[in-house]
């Protein structure tokens, strides 16, 4: 019985250190804080770091790639989901530039898409 707790914790180890060393987002960005919880489906993910590149699932795009791009990930969708994931950094006027696509998208197909801008829990 003494080897079969032995076994267990030395599981329970590995899976803790392993568990830290898988990043969730590749591209590093200090979200803004917010109270909020929304939670919705994504179905695209942007990203805007703090030297106001934009990544289009962690592929770095302009605002022609961005249309182009977001036309493809958004096309068999009636109402999908893009997560803009900003730095805090990042001006207002780029996170603007993202909605204005996705809302040329909406008026030249006549879908639904929304843009959500992704937080960090406040502490």
């Amino acid at each position: 019985m003494a080897s079969m707790s032995d076994l267990v914790f030395l599981l329970l180890i590995f899976f803790m250190l392993t568990s830290t060393l898988v990043a969730p987002n590749a591209i590093k960005l200090l979200l803004p804080s917010s109270d909020s919880r929304t939670m919705a489906k994504q179905t695209v993910t942007v990203y805007l770091n703090e030297e106001f590149q934009m990544f289009l699932e962690e592929t770095p795009v302009d605002t022609d790639g961005l249309h182009s791009g977001l036309l493809q990930y958004l096309a068999n969708e009636e109402e999908g989901s893009v997560v803009l994931r900003a730095d805090q950094s990042v001006p207002v006027q780029y996170i603007v530039n993202v909605i204005d696509v996705v809302n040329n998208i909406n008026n030249m197909n006549q879908t639904r898409h929304k843009v959500i801008l992704a937080t960090q829990p406040q502490r």
